[in-house]
């Protein structure tokens, strides 16, 4: 039943892609990324399995490794033993979901300590917010322009974390 829910989410993040893909780069790189339009099941538990060696082995304490991309969006699994820092996308908005663990995420409120890292903001903290317990199968969006941050987490949570440009790029329109 779990590889059916992240097959098929997989399969939606796939389709949106595509549906809303351009020629756009994302970030300060030297020409768009080559297209991946598959990640099979297999290999999202590889990966997991690798992110977890790579956790144990130097208490990183997120490891992010690509899914799918067609610039200037891209999804990525994302393996989080502990917290970090809570962030604002100017121009992101970005859907999670939950492949296991729990954890609390806090989304709009203010950053504490607020820095600029690139087109982003950065904070050590939210304060105010809205707070909910999220856990495996949960499905999340935060848009553009809003502070989030995973202020608690409950051994570890392995996210998809689908980056989707705002506002729609026109060639997606």
């Amino acid at each position: 039943m779990r590889l059916i829910v992240l097959s098929t989410a997989i399969a939606v993040a796939a389709g949106v892609l595509i549906a809303q893909g351009g020629g756009q780069q994302r970030g300060g790189g030297k020409g768009p990324a080559a297209p991946k339009l598959y990640t099979s099941a297999a290999e999202v538990q590889a990966l997991i399995a690798k992110a977890k060696e790579q956790n144990a082995a130097k208490s990183t304490a997120t490891i992010a490794q690509n899914l799918l991309r067609l610039d200037p969006y891209n999804v990525s699994m994302e393996y989080r033993s502990s917290i970090g820092p809570a962030a604002i996308h100017d121009t992101e908005a970005e859907m999670f979901y939950v492949i296991d663990g729990t954890a609390t995420m806090v989304t709009g409120g203010k950053l504490v300590g607020e820095t600029r890292n690139g087109v982003n903001l950065t904070g050590s903290a939210i304060e105010g917010g809205d707070t909910r317990n999220i856990g495996k199968g949960d499905f999340i969006v935060v848009p553009e322009k809003t502070a989030h941050w995973f202020s608690q987490i409950n051994g570890t949570l392995v996210l998809m974390s689908f980056h989707l440009t705002r506002p729609v790029p026109a060639a997606a329109k």
